[in-house]
């Protein structure tokens, strides 16, 4: 047998003595292989818990004998009272206690912050329907808050080390097994061979189910990695086995699986559920409206003016339209100042502009270098075809070297379960303009994904005041 040894800068690894694969050369396999962390992780919640409390009552006493004279006086006391219930119980609903908390010094500290402002509001609220708010001091209350927030955020820097070395870097015990399948590696995990350990999921041996048993012993998660075939029998053994069990499967990461479900009789893989739910899809169109709208109302002189030097340079139309594909893959036309000769216009986009584009005329190439040219797409944003932050529409004729935008990358069409935008992740990070090669394309797809990865109306906002900085660019022909 061989002793498993857990690597403590990358995985668990099998350690073996200098005599090789020999018989002689092996120790003995000391099971279960780790000690339980369940107990050393609620011990670190406890102690958490605990110096919360003290750091909480000690900041709002010192504050108080700073500025009352006295440490005991009634009105603290009550805040106290008051506050610590409401900050435990903000801290329990919002994972300030939790494996990631003891694991991540700054989710830790921004989960405390977070029901220290919770607390708060509910404590305000109190105050307010029990009119006791004229008996608190605004001064001491608000240098107590600040005092409790350092205080956490420094008390849970010290005591991060001391839970590392508790609980371990994942504060978890992970125990991957390969039986035969796609090679999986996990950071601070063991890692044990099937085909070394003679192990099998065999339901009908009993012996077998024990030796498996005392593996899985004291782990919090166990990955299996097998044949196909194999997978039934290693579920049924999870199931009986009163553990977090999982099976690899690599179809799962190919196809971006997100869970599972169960029901009227078979099982499905869900492999999507729309970036944005109901209340963020309203919270993001009733920025657009306001934005939009806002915007065409300010800048209606802009856009009269550059209309007007449009119409006058040749007598053409003022707008360019173009098919562009939008959310869920569904075509729309764009709406764009025009900027070049209207014989040359270009309605599928299969040729992007130049540096040196006749095509483009004199007014035309003032409105491309400026992004002014994009501005009539706020009636888009106002219709509902785009918005304003997004990933930018693509012309259905656009190439990226020699291929279509889609035959570039598999995950070209993920950017469509958004609406398109005015300005996007990518265009701030200046990767804009002419798609030369696929590299120009991927680049930019990949910030697109990112984008897609977590909408929060916050980053829209940095993404709109980031444009400001970039609307005259050198990619702009």
């Amino acid at each position: 047998m061989t002793t498993l040894e857990r690597d403590r800068d990358t995985t668990a690894v099998l350690a073996r003595d200098g005599g090789g694969d020999s018989p002689a050369g092996r120790r003995q396999l000391k099971l279960p292989l780790a000690p339980s962390l369940e107990r050393r992780r609620l011990q670190a919640y406890l102690l958490l818990l605990i110096l919360d409390g003290m750091v909480i009552a000690g900041s709002l006493l010192l504050v108080s004998l700073i500025y009352m004279g006295r440490a005991d006086d009634p009105i603290t006391l009550q805040q106290i009272d008051l506050f610590l219930p409401l900050y435990w119980g903000a801290a329990l609903l919002s994972r300030t206690y939790s494996t990631k908390a003891l694991t991540s010094l700054r989710f830790s500290q921004a989960r405390a912050l977070n029901a220290v402002t919770i607390a708060l509001t509910l404590a305000l609220f109190v105050a307010f329907f029990s009119k006791s708010s004229e008996q608190l001091s605004r001064v001491s209350t608000g240098a107590g808050l600040i005092v409790i927030a350092v205080g956490l955020m420094w008390m849970r820097a010290v005591v991060q080390p001391l839970i590392r070395s508790r609980c371990g870097p994942t504060a978890l015990n992970v125990l991957v097994i390969d039986d035969g399948g796609t090679a999986v590696r996990v950071p601070h995990a063991w890692h044990v061979d099937t085909r070394e350990h003679r192990l099998s999921p065999d339901r009908s041996d009993p012996h077998m189910l024990d030796r498996l048993g005392m593996f899985m012993t004291n782990m919090d998660r166990v990955i299996v990695s097998c044949q196909p075939e194999r997978r039934k029998d290693w579920a049924m053994v999870f199931k009986g086995s009163n553990i977090s069990g999982e099976i690899v499967d690599p179809e799962v990461q190919e196809m971006g699986v997100l869970g599972a479900h169960r029901g009227n009789g078979f099982g499905s893989l869900v492999v999507s559920v729309g970036p944005l739910g109901l209340r963020s899809r309203a919270i993001k169109r009733a920025m657009d409206l306001a934005i939009a709208g806002g915007a065409t109302i300010a800048l209606a002189p802009l856009l009269i003016t550059v209309a007007l030097l449009i119409w006058l340079e040749d007598r053409g139309p003022v707008f360019f339209l173009q098919q562009r594909q939008g959310r869920n893959n569904r075509l729309f036309w764009i709406y764009k100042f025009r900027s070049m000769r209207v014989e040359k216009l270009d309605s599928a986009g299969t040729r992007s502009a130049s540096r040196d584009d006749d095509r483009i005329t004199r007014i035309g190439r003032f409105i491309r270098q400026s992004s002014i040219d994009e501005l009539p797409q706020l009636l888009n944003v106002l219709r509902g075809d785009m918005s304003i932050v997004g990933p930018r529409p693509h012309a259905i004729g656009s190439l990226a070297g020699e291929k279509r935008f889609w035959e570039v990358d598999p995950r070209y069409l993920l950017r469509h379960s958004l609406k398109p935008g005015l300005t996007g992740l990518a265009q701030v990070r200046g990767l804009r303009g002419a798609t030369d090669s696929e590299a120009d394309l991927t680049s930019r797809l990949q910030a697109d994904l990112e984008y897609l990865d977590g909408w929060t109306a916050i980053r829209d906002i940095r993404i709109i005041f980031a444009t400001f900085t970039v609307l005259v660019h050198d990619r702009a022909f």
